[in-house]
């Protein structure tokens, strides 16, 4: 098998689970937060400075990886993992998103779907076999199945028949899927209907894929109906393989989504912010472009020990930010990413001791009701 995945111990009070997942790559713990590498780089990241941070495994892009440089020229290279000198594990998803948010003049049919690339609008056509090829070459560990992303909201009708093509096109890109040393994951759709999620469920599970996803959350509905959704499909999902929440990244929304029974995530969020001058704190977000912060000579959170933290002030980082200096957006990228590294390590210990429960009151109470929705979305782009 491409991985193997353990459940070690469940929460008492709630549905968290901490686990191990190996890949070809090493292994993994979980629940884990995985950086976004949209183009085989996490930005402003080197590989070393990521594996420092406790990073054990990041998300690249399809997409955009088939648009520049290149699958072909990517496997040239010995795959990606070479190509980026990165020998932790990949996870790539299949580049359904970026097809429905990004391209233009989309035109979707039972083959695959047509469209104008974003870059130069040139026209390229997806199939599932295309999708899962390109994800061969790329040599990723974890290869995620084409699926169709509705937008929100979406009429049940559309859902319905949306999910069913995700079916279909989920047991395309299985038939085709054939490197040993690569798992491939169904993806769970279905809009924000209770009855569509588990019928995508029930036809998902029968392809038995050694993973799963659910996919078309935190697209823009409200918080309080994206947790409803997670609360009641989760839990549907066979036990024992790795469930992985796509697209959700906000710190209330990793431990409620580890709540829920979630064992991967991804997001650009903390890169995303890291450039608007937005850091992630214990007690929310601080925004360190405010002239709040010009002579406050003390690290972005005292007590945190990452790099930027233990060598810089709010007031230099401020500093670097206004002026648009490159080392300014690396040392709020480096702090957000170690803080959602910090905060999953955090989370594994507190479910091994059996203390999640209360350890997922303390923060969410701390960090009250931050709003992260102005970066939401999947997509990393400067």
């Amino acid at each position: 098998m491409a991985i193997k995945y353990e459940v070690l111990k469940e929460c008492s009070k709630t549905g968290a689970r901490l686990g191990r997942l190996t890949t070809a790559h090493g292994v993994i713990e979980t629940p884990v937060f995985m950086p976004v590498g949209t183009q085989a780089t996490v930005k402003t990241m080197t590989p070393e400075e990521l594996k420092e941070m406790g990073t054990q495994i990041i998300l690249s892009n399809t997409y955009h990886l088939y648009m520049r440089p290149g699958h072909k020229l990517i496997e040239k290279a010995g795959g990606l993992h070479k190509f980026m000198n990165w020998d932790r594990s990949i996870l790539t998803d299949s580049g359904g998103f970026q097809v429905f948010s990004l391209a233009k003049l989309r035109d979707i049919t039972e083959e695959g779907v047509k469209f104008n690339s974003h870059l130069d609008g040139s026209i390229h056509f997806f199939t599932p076999e295309l999708a899962t090829e390109i994800q061969m070459a790329l040599g990723s560990d974890i290869i995620m199945a084409f699926d169709e992303c509705i937008p929100y909201p979406c009429d049940w009708d559309y859902a319905k028949k949306s999910l069913e093509r995700t079916t279909r096109w989920a047991a395309r890109c299985k038939k085709v899927h054939s490197r040993e040393d690569q798992a491939l994951f169904g993806i769970v759709q279905g809009g924000m209907y209770k009855d569509l999620r588990r019928l995508s469920v029930e036809q998902i599970v029968q392809l038995d894929f050694p993973g799963y996803a659910i996919g078309g959350l935190s697209v823009g509905e409200p918080k309080e109906v994206m947790y409803e959704i997670l609360a009641y499909t989760a839990p549907l999902l066979p036990k024992d393989k790795p469930r992985y929440l796509m697209g959700v990244g906000s710190p209330d929304y990793l431990i409620e989504g580890v709540a829920f029974g979630i064992d991967m995530f991804d997001c650009v969020l903390p890169t995303r912010i890291a450039r608007n001058g937005t850091v992630l704190t214990k007690k929310g977000k601080l925004v360190i472009r405010n002239a709040t912060y010009a002579e406050e000579f003390i690290p972005l959170e005292p007590g945190c020990n990452c790099y930027t933290c233990r060598n810089y002030s709010r007031a230099y980082i401020r500093h670097l930010i206004k002026a648009n200096e490159i080392l300014g957006i690396r040392l709020t990228t480096i702090h957000n990413l170690y803080f959602l590294s910090n905060l999953m390590a955090e989370i594994r210990e507190a479910i091994k001791e059996d203390r999640f429960y209360d350890y997922r009151s303390k923060v969410l109470t701390e960090m009250g009701e931050e709003d992260f929705s102005f970066v939401g979305g999947c997509e990393e782009g400067f």
